[in-house]
């Protein structure tokens, strides 16, 4: 006999649709949506508690979330990725990577979601994520494609690839657990994944040329005035430079760098070449010709600065003002480096001040003046004492320059921490969080710069999909659904009888959690195969396929919440992208199982 929800149920319910419906809308900040959804299910159960429960369980239930074993995980993969871009760790994959693109930006697209996909076969998806995050926003800023328009597809990749092993993800080791203790044989690594990989080949082009046409660029709100700054490289014994023409270096090159007056044949030590281009493109083009921009002694100094201060060696610009002693004065008579310890690597002068002989002057010739942009290194404390004394003001932020002394530690951290996770030999959340302890322990991440790896939308969108998780299962709301469910099913074909349960498991997962998916959706399925005369192994990959198709909603994974700050999404980014990618998978998944399964 159908029975209705119980009370708690249906606000479980009630509170779980009016979340979505919030973050459809987008009139609200996705904090405070889940700041309010907290504070109703912590209410609601303080004064209307469980069945069997006090008022107090229903406090914990609703801010469990911010101690929850996910949420630290996902803020350590955080902090590993954020030691991997500070140190340089990831500039040879970048390149690699940075070459394809260069060929053809589709071409990188199609190649980034193929090395997605076949990774975390292997290797548990969020870990893939992780290390792949930092890699792609690199790869934005120099000029390939938008982190808005990669992100969401090489997520959906690295999701499609983790669900192709019972290894993938811990959510297939969960149901596939469920069914051996409800008496189903025990399944290979391999065991499914000719159907997925079927499914995959579908899905590919969806992500590789509609799904990013689907998403905006979330660059066009950074970009402002472009300033292109000159400045002298000084080619030393071991530079690229030395010994070749310039035809030969400049393939390697980022774009945008521009050199000036150079003479012909092969160049030599102490050479200095007139160089002009963005502030990202010189301090590429320092890295790849193993060049200086100042003279070697300013560099030392510096160095040695940054050892005795134990602070980050940073560039910034910073414009000449009115009240500044350097107008007039060139840089050799400017004593800025003797002064301060600080280097001027380059400088941007305005439209409106340049003449038609110091277009691109630089050195001696060229005397600064009010409205000039200064490129300028040098260890935080210096800089600021500098702008302050010379009347300099900062136009941008202080970009910290990798610690390339410490790529290789974060590298062996980072591999460390996934290898452990991979093979099984510890959870996801302690080998992340040991690989967070080393990070700060070894100094590739700083105690006082650990706020700039974390999100704080990602941490109460994570608390919220916690709770709301827990009293969608605790309330009876999962069971009950699961209930209706296998009423209706008796009168559906076996595709559709399919289809119905992957789309149901879908629904829990993007909106409670794969775990709760699991765990309610693998015995109905397991009962469902029994009352209509099925094989029960299909059923229970269709509950495995369903867990895993997470791509509607950011709160449906982890791995969506780590890409939402990166990429600047929205959770219509989520509904617009990931809906179509779900019923595409389910009508494929569906019809790969009756056609293996004979149904």
């Amino acid at each position: 006999m159908f029975e209705l929800p119980s009370y708690h149920a249906m606000a479980a319910m009630a509170v779980t649709v009016a979340m979505f419906v919030a973050f459809a809308r987008g009139r609200l900040s996705v904090e405070i949506i889940s700041l309010m959804t907290i504070a109703v299910i912590a209410v609601g159960l303080y004064f209307f508690p469980l069945e069997g429960t006090q008022p107090t369980d229903g406090l914990q239930l609703a801010f469990s979330g911010f101690g929850h074993y996910a949420l630290i995980t996902i803020c350590a993969l955080m902090i590993m990725g954020r030691g991997l871009v500070v140190t340089g760790a990831l500039e040879p994959a970048a390149r690699v990577l940075e070459r394809v693109f260069k060929v053809n930006l589709q071409l990188g697209l199609l190649v980034s979601l193929l090395i997605a996909l076949f990774l975390s076969m292997g290797i548990n998806d969020t870990p893939v994520l992780v290390l792949l995050l930092p890699i792609f926003v690199g790869l934005a800023a120099k000029g390939a494609m938008p982190a808005s328009k990669t992100l969401i597809p090489l997520n959906a990749a690295v999701l499609i690839g983790g669900m192709a092993t019972t290894i993938g993800t811990s959510t297939n080791i969960l149901v596939v657990s469920i069914a051996v203790d409800l008496g189903m044989p025990q399944m290979s690594v391999f065991h499914y994944t000719p159907i997925v990989l079927v499914a995959a080949l579908v899905a590919l082009p969806y992500l590789w040329l509609v799904m990013p046409r689907l998403l905006g660029d979330n660059r066009v709100a950074a970009e402002g005035v472009v300033r292109r700054f000159v400045t002298r490289l000084r080619v030393s014994e071991g530079s690229m430079l030395n010994g070749r023409e310039l035809s030969e270096i400049m393939p390697r090159l980022p774009n945008g760098i521009e050199f000036h007056d150079v003479p012909p044949g092969l160049m030599h030590p102490q050479q200095r070449l007139k160089v002009s281009g963005t502030h990202e493109a010189i301090e590429e083009a320092i890295r790849v010709l193993k060049s200086d921009a100042a003279p070697s002694w300013v560099i030392d100094r510096i160095q040695r600065h940054s050892s005795e201060k134990k602070q980050d060696i940073a560039v910034v610009e910073m414009t000449v003002t009115a009240d500044s002693r350097l107008i007039n004065r060139t840089l050799p008579t400017s004593g800025i480096a003797d002064l301060y310890g600080v280097a001027v690597i380059g400088i941007h002068r305005p439209d409106r001040l340049i003449g038609e002989k110091d277009q691109f002057s630089l050195g001696g010739d060229l005397r600064m003046a009010e409205g000039d942009v200064l490129l300028v290194m040098g260890v935080p404390d210096d800089l600021r004492e500098f702008a302050r004394a010379d009347s300099l003001l900062t136009l941008e932020g202080m970009r910290e320059l990798p610690r390339r002394s410490k790529a290789v530690m974060a590298a062996a951290i980072m591999l460390g921490s996934v290898g452990l996770a991979s093979v099984g030999f510890l959870p996801i959340a302690i080998s992340a969080l040991a690989g967070a302890i080393l990070m700060f322990v070894t100094g590739c991440v700083k105690f006082d710069r650990v706020g700039r790896a974390l999100s704080g939308k990602v941490i109460v969108l994570v608390a919220a999909s916690i709770a709301i998780g827990r009293i969608v299962l605790e309330s009876g709301a999962a069971a009950w659904l699961g209930d209706v469910l296998s009423i209706g099913l008796q009168y559906l074909s076996p595709a559709a009888v399919l289809a119905a349960i992957m789309l149901f498991v879908t629904l829990l997962t993007n909106f409670a959690s794969n775990a709760t998916a699991a765990t309610v959706g693998t015995p109905i399925a397991f009962a469902i195969a029994q009352q209509l005369g099925l094989p029960p192994e299909p059923l229970i990959l269709a509950v495995l396929f369903g867990c895993n198709l997470c791509y509607a909603t950011p709160i449906a994974y982890q791995t969506n919440m780590l890409i939402m700050a990166e990429g600047s999404y929205e959770f219509k980014d989520y509904i617009r992208t990931g809906v179509p990618l779900v019923l595409l998978m389910v009508t494929t998944l569906s019809i790969a199982l009756v056609v293996t399964y004979d149904l």
